[in-house]
């Protein structure tokens, strides 16, 4: 069985790129406009014998902006599922407000926490780290998720607990799509199928963005 593991951050720390780069997709919506991913997004990464769920996660924002509240709801079941947290901050600026009430999240969770440190692009500025030695975690990756650097040694800290992966027994999973214009209730439908709160619903038409996949017994 495939441990969970679930990408956490404030908005525009790189964590959609480096969930891309993780399950070898562009499954996430990348942009520099903070707040575009709202849901979680589910994907399969791979490394070596390992195998296991990851979870993209909104941007936590103390600010009162439209979402924030929803988008740290979902981060906060995203980390209830998951065995490892990756917890990612951009390694060119300070930590923020943000960053701390994020890590103070983290530490209560009693969770493997990882930092991934994001936009190091050059080795020259690995040593920036140490600056975010005060969020009190053990683990800290220095990577480049744009440009491919340090992903090694982030899945390899990421799994060296986890089991080789068996592969599951092959099931034949029939795949549909719930389709439609702005504000006729999709989400709240889905929601109402799965019995959970799986997708924020809100009277704003495009509060949706990413493709948001999910299993349905």
């Amino acid at each position: 069985m495939r441990k969970t593991v679930c990408l956490i951050g404030r908005p525009n720390t790189g964590k959609s790129t480096l969930f891309n780069r993780l399950i070898k997709e562009k499954k996430s919506i990348i942009d520099d406009l903070p707040g575009v991913t709202r849901d979680r997004i589910y994907g399969i990464a791979n490394y070596e014998n390992k195998s296991f769920h990851l979870i993209d996660t909104g941007g936590i924002d103390l600010s009162d902006e439209n979402f924030n509240e929803n988008i740290k709801m979902q981060a906060e079941l995203a980390m209830d599922e998951s065995d490892v947290i990756i917890f990612v901050i951009e390694g060119r600026s300070e930590l923020t407000s943000n960053d701390l009430l994020i890590a103070k999240l983290l530490q209560r969770s009693n969770k493997k926490i990882v930092v991934a440190v994001n936009k190091l692009d050059d080795p020259k500025h690995d040593n920036h780290i140490y600056d975010y030695y005060e969020l009190g975690f053990d683990a800290y990756i220095p990577v480049s998720a744009e440009h491919n650097r340090g992903i090694k040694e982030l899945l390899l800290e990421v799994t060296k607990d986890f089991n080789p992966y068996t592969t599951e027994k092959n099931e034949s999973i029939l795949k549909f799509s719930i389709i439609g214009r702005p504000n006729v209730g999709k989400s709240s439908l889905v929601n109402a199928l799965l019995n959970e709160e799986r997708l924020i619903v809100t009277n704003n038409p495009g509060t949706t963005r990413n493709a948001v996949d999910t299993r349905f017994t």
